[in-house]
């Protein structure tokens, strides 16, 4: 008789206490409030922990993907220009007042709040490149760190002897990205601007209404490409993280923010190469499902409201039902059973043609209706439709306060500030991402890196801040 050894219960699959049983009795949505554990994410461990990265960068494209390290856990140290720091500081919407400070020798100025999110959990130190006196100190950085991004023009690093061919010299583990407009090519000395992005990539000519609705092509409001394009960039540099520790060696990432764009086209570029179709506009539609878009209403959810973008702007409904069932549900809600006789199958109703008629025909619907009122019917029906919401209405969803995809928190600089950002990218139950702070000064960190890290003397230090090399 074969003798059969004794597994240990740790090593056998399934829980392995008491708590782990009880979890396993639990209801999915109860395990997951238990797992994620919203509000303690500072008791956890953090993904990225004794990864040092350096970020040299301006606006929002390049320091987004460094910020993302950040939120995980990485130490990252933001480099600035001496008393003016990142350009984003200065830019507030519509030129509004700065409200919070930039600097101690500035009081009176301040950064605006179009530049919150994009560099969060950074410590800040200011150094003039150009300057020789300070050379020994970004190269011993260097040595110290995993890596570095910046957003220079194409060169300019190279020039100043602090490129990826210098920088492997120092430190062979060294990973080295570089986010532009263009990349190399012809064009490598075009600028990087968000709505460059959308234009060059043929974004913007397929967002908005065709021109035969009143439409023209469109920008996306905010700066959707600039976010997109530094998550991307937080992807590669993780993947040179794992190369790194499989190979011992650093790499280099080249990346284009006008080529980031067209990764947003869909079937644009394939449609264009199998049949030499461009694609058109096509607005708040779906080329590919009917029904399956937006449509405005004719009251507001507000109409006494004095704010023009709460009273004017509450009028809209994503309405989804393009199953066949769904479909015909929807036409007899709106008293017109003849439009599902005419498009009874998807294949037919999704059409052009079709599509104005019959998104027309749910406008018309809705015309002596509000926003709440269209939602109220059609769930009702047990269709799909949900409220197109601003955001003083997202602020107040119940559903994202339990999330914690958006709340209020207290910031060492700036008092309590509403984040939305840090904890919206995904919750991870073992080692969350988390906001220990906004921003923080220009040079905010000067003593920290330059005296505490790499450890020259005070009296260095006032000389450099003297001489506005930091």
């Amino acid at each position: 008789m074969e003798k059969f050894e004794r597994i240990p219960i740790e090593d056998q699959p399934g829980p392995k206490s008491q708590e782990e049983m009880d979890e396993m009795k639990m209801p999915f949505e109860e395990y997951c409030r238990k797992a994620f554990d919203v509000g303690n994410e500072f008791v956890k461990p953090t993904a990225l922990k004794g990864i040092r990265w350096l970020s040299t960068t301006m606006y929002i494209f390049t320091p987004h993907s460094v910020t993302n390290l950040a939120e995980l856990g990485a130490e990252v140290i933001k480099v600035e220009m001496p008393r003016m720091g990142d350009p984003m500081r200065h830019c507030a919407p519509f030129n509004e007042t700065y409200v919070y400070p930039l600097h101690d020798s500035r009081p009176m100025t301040g950064t605006g709040v179009a530049c919150f999110n994009a560099n969060v959990n950074e410590y800040y130190i200011s150094m003039d490149y150009h300057r020789e006196e300070i050379k020994e100190a970004f190269y011993s950085l260097v040595r110290m760190s995993d890596g570095l991004t910046e957003c220079y023009r194409p060169g300019t690093f190279d020039r100043w002897k602090q490129s990826y061919r210098y920088l492997q010299e120092i430190n062979p583990r060294f990973i080295y990205v570089w986010g532009g407009g263009f990349g190399y090519g012809p064009k490598i000395w075009g600028g990087s601007y968000d709505i460059l992005g959308q234009a060059h990539a043929g974004l913007a000519s397929i967002t908005g209404f065709h021109e035969d609705f009143g439409g023209h092509c469109t920008k996306s409001t905010n700066w959707n490409i600039d976010w997109y394009s530094g998550t991307q960039i937080t992807v590669a540099i993780l993947a040179a993280i794992l190369w790194r520790r499989k190979t011992g060696l650093g790499t280099m990432i080249e990346f284009s923010q006008v080529q980031a764009a067209t990764r947003c086209l869909g079937y644009t570029v394939p449609l264009y190469g199998r049949f030499g179709i461009v694609r058109q506009r096509w607005g708040n539609w779906d080329t590919q499902l009917c029904v399956h878009g937006i449509i405005i209403c004719g009251k507001s959810d507000y109409p006494d409201e004095k704010n023009p973008q709460l009273r004017d702007e509450a009028r809209y409904v994503m309405v989804s039902a393009f199953n066949d069932p769904d479909f015909k549900e929807l036409c007899n809600v709106i008293k017109r059973p003849d439009l599902y006789e005419k498009y009874q199958n998807h294949k037919t109703r999704v059409e052009a043609e079709a599509q104005v008629e019959i998104y027309h025909e749910l406008e018309k619907w809705a015309a002596d209706k509000s926003r709440s009122e269209v939602v109220r019917i059609l769930k009702e029906a047990g269709l799909l439709a949900m409220p197109v919401l601003n955001d003083k209405e997202v602020y107040e969803s119940e559903h994202y306060r339990q999330r914690g995809t958006i709340r209020w928190q207290a910031d060492p600089w700036y008092g309590d500030s509403l984040v939305h950002s840090t904890y919206s990218c995904g919750l991870m139950s073992k080692t969350p991402r988390r906001k220990f702070w906004d921003l923080r000064a220009v040079g905010a960190d000067n003593i920290k890196i330059y005296h505490e890290l790499l450890g020259y003397p005070m009296s260095t230090i006032k000389e450099w801040y003297d001489k506005t090399i930091i």
